[in-house]
């Protein structure tokens, strides 16, 4: 049966791709995945296999700036929460216990300014929000006029002036934990961290020490490490946390263009075509 094989699309990272299984493909040509993040394969093993690796950014970009945005507006408007009160049989609530902050002229800050980050910014602009953006490149200033954003060469600016904080970037050796104390601590108070990156590029200790002694002053996060979390985690008992299971890219239409851009790189790899979506060791 291996031998068949030459073609896998990974979905929801399964199957583990490891060295034993590449070893029993050996006619394997392409690995294609459901979604724009590869941080759980080793480029470099696949790659010393001969085997082609693609993902799906084209897919998955408006989804999730979708899930970046209701998560944003979720925390600062503390739906969650008050959703909650609403539809509690006990409680007894007043106005001045459900006061969210603005979003229409306050200031985000995306770090990662790849297609999904940019997709943001221009859902921002359309709430007259203010836009910064650190990234690995700058982008091209008609890009930057187009949605109104500034860039930030040094990441800890971004931060002390960010009311709301985005994570966009991809899970690398740089990326891990890029968010840990020292930076949560340059944010603002008021500062919300919203991630839909990974995990892994927060320092979750840290951050459920800032949500507990007001460093600042809300999270939104729709990816975790581990996911999903233990049931016993701190973050799962804070008021100030909002915690989606990975929402990301999962709507219907998403789902779907995903499966068919993965399906367009297995079809060229097979054909001996250029891939549209090719991934290459860095």
């Amino acid at each position: 049966v291996g031998k068949k094989v030459q073609a896998i699309y990974l979905w929801w990272h399964k199957p583990v791709i490891n060295k034993e299984l590449l070893q029993s493909l050996p006619n394997l040509k392409v690995i294609a995945n459901s979604g724009v993040g590869m941080d759980h394969l080793d480029l470099k093993l696949v790659a010393s296999f001969g085997v082609k690796m693609a993902n799906a950014p084209r897919a998955v970009s408006s989804a999730t700036a979708d899930t970046g945005m209701a998560l944003l507006l979720a925390s600062a408007r503390r739906l969650v929460e008050v959703h909650n009160i609403s539809i509690s049989p006990s409680v007894e609530y007043c106005e001045r216990d459900i006061l969210g902050v603005k979003v229409t002229g306050a200031t985000l800050g995306i770090i990662g300014m790849g297609s999904i980050g940019y997709k943001i910014a221009l859902r921002a602009k359309a709430f007259e929000m203010n836009i910064l953006y650190h990234n690995r490149t700058r982008r091209k200033v008609q890009e930057e006029q187009a949605v109104g954003a500034t860039y930030c060469k040094k990441i800890d600016s971004l931060l002390q002036q960010a009311d709301f904080v985005m994570l966009v970037v991809s899970l690398t050796p740089q990326t891990h934990k890029l968010i840990g104390k020292r930076e949560l601590q340059l944010m603002k108070p008021t500062g919300t961290l919203i991630n839909i990156s990974r995990g892994a590029v927060v320092d979750q200790e840290a951050l459920v020490a800032a949500l507990q002694t007001g460093v600042i002053r809300a999270a939104a996060l729709d990816v975790t490490s581990p996911e999903p979390l233990p049931r016993d985690h701190p973050l799962l008992k804070l008021k100030n946390v909002i915690v989606t299971p990975h929402l990301g890219i999962k709507t219907d239409k998403a789902t779907y263009m995903i499966t068919e851009e993965a399906v367009e790189n297995i079809l060229a790899a097979l054909s001996g075509l250029p891939l549209p979506s090719e991934v290459l060791p860095s």
